[in-house]
């Protein structure tokens, strides 16, 4: 089998319901597949020091992190049977209450895909080099206006 070749995972700004739809979707003509997981990371209105997190602006360097998403989406298919392994990462700014990071996974069986979601995005979370930075709601009305 053929290497597989680092895999643009960016998007900028939030991560439609209808992306996330037609993803899985596309998979209905696999009939080699029995099972799906999905984890969807949704920015959160937290309260920091009494401010209310309106968005969250995304950043990356985008070769390393490549280099480096690349590098555990192989150790996960050699750790897992898996037939195919999805990753999605905002960048930009993504307001509270859109999705972030979109991660799919799908094998013959339940388990492996359950798995393989799971210690994808622990990973991701531990070391893949994207930051976020809170945008708090009195500057939202700005970051609104120069949208």
């Amino acid at each position: 089998m053929e290497p597989r070749k680092p895999k643009n995972i960016f998007v900028q700004g939030a991560i439609s319901a209808g992306f996330i739809a037609d993803s899985i979707q596309k998979h209905s003509s696999r009939q080699d597949i029995g099972g799906h997981s999905i984890f969807l990371g949704q920015v959160r209105a937290d309260l920091i020091e009494g401010k209310k997190v309106a968005a969250i602006e995304y950043t990356t360097y985008e070769e390393m992190a490549l280099e480096k998403m690349h590098e555990i989406r192989e150790a996960i298919f050699a750790k897992y049977p898996l037939s195919c392994a999805h990753v999605y990462h905002s960048l930009g700014a993504v307001q509270a209450g859109e999705i972030c990071l979109f991660v799919f996974t799908s094998s013959a069986h339940r388990k492996p895909a359950i798995d393989a979601c799971n210690e994808m995005v622990e990973r991701l979370k531990a070391e893949l080099p994207v930051w976020g930075k809170e945008i708090f709601d009195n500057a939202a009305y700005q970051w609104k206006e120069n949208k």
